[in-house]
């Protein structure tokens, strides 16, 4: 059910919860209530909230349990100085349900939306765990790859023009036009604040001091990113997620769920899968702090490293196929090419397509990787690593490859040359 469905989130009404006021609240929603059994006292409510913008709680009745999340006006790891509008509960819930609809399965299930509190109640997933913790702790989830290749393809393929009429594309876009506070946030904290002096940047000092200087007066590297940050504000080819990390996955040994896009907007393809490659890299790239002399993370640094090569290769193939088998949108209609010579020029085409897409892929990467050291928000590949001197050298060579990537996005030939590219990386000293 959604209530108040309307981008004009929040009001007079609007007031945060708490574990204690969240019950009474669930038990005035009678599907909701159903789900979870028994009455409100029945039920235990835990806030779990470690993201930086919201609160989540899970709340547990005698048959059910759920996941709530609700907005608050501010983002949560700075404080009321930096207010946030509440409306990003409604992209988000928006979001969930057109990944929904084009990857069922793959994202948690919508119960409810309430606009006014801007929460959201949705499915609880167990017993998967967030999947940047996995790739700490050196777990390997045999089904990710396949599964962030096909969330990849569907979502992004579906709410292109190559798959929607023209008018439904951009009737579409209008839902979401409206998420610039969002949009601005990654502007900002992604391509501008890492290549200048701002506030809220901070990195592994002193030992990345001379780094950050030396990006910061780095002009090729900052025209890239900001060449980067120009198709991002102006490339609205498909409804992106927004924040595809390894902390926007929960994962078991038999399924994989993409959570969390309240980032959503239209904009470049080549943002989500990028963003997802470039925290694998990450991954990669911070096993030695995590390595012990009993696991010495070999094997499981090769784990990574297909994970890289797996889900780009099975999204180019799926993403082709679908534009093959269900391309009905009003770019390349499909009777033009019926025919041999038609299949043989779209062929072609779609070969530049997605030779485009993979270079808008390594520049997005590329970015993503040196925010997530020099900006403000990091990774915790990096961040649970103790010892300084260990950390900053891994993310020395994150920082390196990543403005390589950036830079010479155009330079690789394919995603076993990105490969390479971050094997060569893990061996500078």
């Amino acid at each position: 059910m959604v209530r108040n469905e309307s981008a004009r989130t929040g009001g007079a009404d609007y007031r945060p919860m708490n574990e204690a006021s969240l019950p009474a609240y669930l038990a005035g929603i009678p599907e909701v209530a159903d789900r979870l059994g028994g009455t409100s006292v029945d039920w235990t409510v835990a806030e779990v909230g470690d993201g930086n913008l919201n609160l989540v709680f899970i709340v547990r009745g005698p048959t059910g349990v759920l996941i709530v999340k609700q907005a608050l006006p501010y983002v949560r790891l700075v404080g009321d100085s930096w207010p946030l509008p509440l409306d990003r509960s409604y992209y988000e819930t928006q979001a969930l349900l057109t990944q929904g609809r084009h990857a069922p399965g793959l994202v948690p299930v919508v119960h409810h939306f309430d606009a006014t509190m801007a929460l959201v109640i949705m499915e609880f997933l167990t017993p998967h765990v967030i999947m940047r913790k996995g790739l700490i702790g050196g777990v390997e989830y045999p089904r990710f790859a396949a599964t962030l290749a096909e969330f990849m393809a569907q979502t992004l393929f579906k709410t292109s023009d190559l798959y929607l009429p023209a008018a439904e594309k951009k009737a579409q876009v209008a839902v979401f036009c409206a998420n610039t506070e969002l949009c601005r946030i990654t502007e900002d904290l992604v391509f501008t604040d890492p290549y200048r002096i701002a506030k809220l940047n901070h990195w592994t000092t002193p030992q990345l001091d001379d780094i950050a200087a030396e990006f910061r007066v780095d002009g090729p590297l900052k025209a890239a990113a900001q060449a980067m940050k120009l198709k991002f504000l102006s490339q609205t080819e498909a409804l992106v997620h927004g924040d595809l990390h390894s902390g926007s996955i929960m994962a078991t040994a038999d399924d994989v769920r993409v959570i969390d896009p309240e980032f959503a907007f239209f904009g470049p393809m080549g943002f989500d899968v990028g963003a997802l490659i470039g925290n694998l890299i990450l991954a990669y790239l911070s096993q030695d702090g995590h390595a012990t002399a009993q696991d010495p993370r070999i094997a499981y640094r090769a784990w990574i490293l297909r994970q890289i090569a797996e889900v780009w290769t099975l999204f180019e193939a799926r993403f082709i196929e679908l534009w093959n088998t269900e391309g009905k949108g009003d770019a390349f209609v499909a009777e033009l090419f019926a025919d041999d010579a038609g299949r043989a020029a779209l062929a072609v085409e779609q070969k530049a397509y997605m030779r485009r897409l993979f270079e808008d892929t390594l520049g997005f990467a590329g970015c993503k990787m040196i925010r997530r050291i020099l900006g403000l928000a990091h990774v915790a590949d990096f961040e649970t690593i103790a010892d300084p001197d260990v950390r900053a050298r891994g993310e020395r060579k994150a920082l390196r490859l990543g403005r390589r990537l950036v830079v010479d996005r155009t330079r690789f030939a394919d995603v076993d040359a990105l490969c390479a590219a971050v094997v060569e990386a893990a061996k500078q000293v």
